[in-house]
């Protein structure tokens, strides 16, 4: 799998990938290069034959301490009056749908994707984490909604995905206070599946039990749970019965009946 980036690494072990973020001396802030690279790393991903699960964790002592202020503050100020306000504007918000699409890339992923986190989690990392699938948090963990305490509207999908994770009361605290929880309080509230000792370690065993499953059918799920919003649940079994109609009678379904008649582990390919 090719991929370069100066903040980000990727890497594929068996059918399992992590991607690192990878700029430990600023703590993992959210530059342009991240916003520029994070939808390269999912694509690359996207185009691998052999990856059924991807773990996203961090390298040094924190996930993230979210958008890099420092490199990208001025972006969010007025400019220099060499231009219109109108085009000032136009350019601002073409910046937050870039920010936006780079979150999005991950949450598209037809692929289970799940997030290890530990150390700080602020601001864009909580918009990442809500992009994933299933989340994991080492006992020293925290997060953080910052956004308010810096007088933004938080605008890369934590408003638009977290009420679908935890509960309105939880979001509106969070995300109204700035507050730090803890990793108790998120697997209290539900933000985290579970805390672990070593978070990477429980999201790499998460991942190789899902990469050990039928592709299709894993990634198949993953669509039936995405199809269900906005749709009755009369529409959404609809959805899955054309699903399996489509793809049931795969090579995977025949060596899973094989392998219980032969009482023997499942070898799936995903054909």
């Amino acid at each position: 799998m090719e991929f370069e980036s100066t903040v980000l690494t990727l890497e594929v072990r068996g059918a399992v990938a992590t991607l690192w973020l990878d700029r430990a001396d600023a703590r993992n802030a959210m530059g342009r290069s991240f916003w520029q690279d994070l939808p390269r790393a999912a694509e690359a991903v996207r185009a691998s034959s052999e990856v059924r699960a991807l773990v996203i964790a961090a390298r040094g002592p924190h996930f993230t301490v979210g958008l890099d202020l420092k490199e990208l503050g001025g972006d969010l100020l007025a400019g220099d009056g060499s231009t219109s306000p109108a085009r000032r504007n136009a350019s601002r918000y073409e910046a937050v749908r870039t920010m936006q699409a780079s979150i999005n890339a991950v949450a598209d992923l037809p692929i289970p994707v799940i997030a290890a986190v530990h150390g700080y989690c602020i601001g864009g990392g909580v918009d990442l984490i809500c992009a994933c699938d299933i989340r994991v948090a080492s006992p020293t963990a925290m997060f953080s909604v910052r956004e308010t305490k810096v007088a933004i509207v938080a605008d890369l999908g934590t408003l638009q995905r977290l009420p679908r994770i935890i509960g309105a009361g939880h979001v509106a605290e969070l995300a109204y206070t700035g507050m730090d929880i803890s990793a108790e309080r998120a697997a209290a509230i539900g933000l985290v599946n579970r805390v672990a000792d070593d978070a990477l370690a429980e999201a790499n065993s998460l991942a190789e039990q899902i990469a050990a499953n039928s592709p299709l059918a894993v990634q198949g799920t993953k669509s039936v749970l995405a199809a269900n919003d906005g749709r009755t649940v009369e529409q959404g079994l609809e959805f899955v019965a054309n699903w399996n109609t489509l793809y049931l009678r795969s090579h995977d379904l025949h060596e899973a009946m094989s392998a219980f008649v032969e009482r023997r582990p499942a070898e799936f390919t995903g054909d």
